[in-house]
């Protein structure tokens, strides 16, 4: 999502939910199994697999699921290798969707999605509809407590970063995707350990949906994508006015 607005608040309140009913364990198995899969099982020499790794210990993830996932990208457990799909989209108000799946059944997908979109009142696109609205990034997250702005821009730009971006509770940092696990590493020699790193999608223009029953469309929409089995990420290009994120149902 763009900037730091409402409804920034309300997914991080949605990610807590998720964490509590276990989804963080399947989109981080998910995770692992695709880096293994792509780059091997050994996490020094894999860097896409050595972040999941961090976020499955983050998470408390048990090591037998660690374990499962690993072999399973590698090939050592039967059953078909699970791989990445985009699915693109418009949600009610003209609000762009992208959805990252990772499936070992693309027809299953493809119907879950076509079906979540109906129900919510979106519109599934064909791929390239929806995909030029957005930047691919990288992005690495250090806690607030890391230092202040001015330090944390400082050893940024310093290992490669191309921009910064502080609030009261962590600091993001923008990279081009292919710099992102090389300026995660540089900042680790300097003693900055991220919480997060990620490839992510960034909207060029941004939607503010400043009516009550859109806003509620978009969410309601938002969260029939993300609760499919295969959905891995959401991103749209819309915020929240505060006058009707002040409306919305805790």
């Amino acid at each position: 999502m763009a900037g730091h607005n409402k409804w920034s608040k309300v997914k991080h309140i949605k990610e807590r939910v998720d964490a509590k009913k276990g989804k963080v364990f399947s989109k981080i198995s998910r995770e692992i199994t695709i880096a293994a899969r792509l780059g091997g099982r050994d996490p020094e020499l894999n860097p896409r697999l050595r972040t999941a790794l961090l976020a499955g210990r983050a998470a408390n993830m048990p090591n037998d699921n660690v374990d499962r996932a690993i072999k399973k990208g590698v090939g050592e457990l039967e059953g078909a290798l699970p791989e990445e799909i985009t699915y693109e989209g418009y949600a009610p108000g003209g609000v762009a969707m992208l959805i990252e799946a990772v499936t070992d059944n693309k027809n299953r997908s493809s119907a879950d999605l076509r079906t979540a979109f109906n129900k919510g009142s979106g519109t599934m696109g064909a791929p390239g509809s929806v995909a030029h609205l957005f930047q691919r990034v990288g992005e690495i997250k250090l806690p607030a407590s890391a230092g202040p702005e001015d330090a944390i821009m400082e050893a940024a730009m310093d290992a490669g970063a191309d921009d910064i971006q502080s609030d009261e509770e962590e600091h993001t940092i923008l990279t081009a995707p292919d710099q992102l696990y090389a300026v995660a590493s540089a900042l680790r020699s300097k003693g900055l350990q991220a919480s997060a790193i990620r490839l992510n999608y960034l909207p060029g223009t941004v939607i503010t949906l400043s009516d009550l029953q859109t806003a509620k469309q978009v969410l309601k929409l938002y969260d029939l994508l993300d609760d499919l089995d295969d959905t891995q990420n959401v991103y749209a290009n819309f915020e929240i006015s505060d006058d009707i994120a002040d409306q919305l149902d805790p």
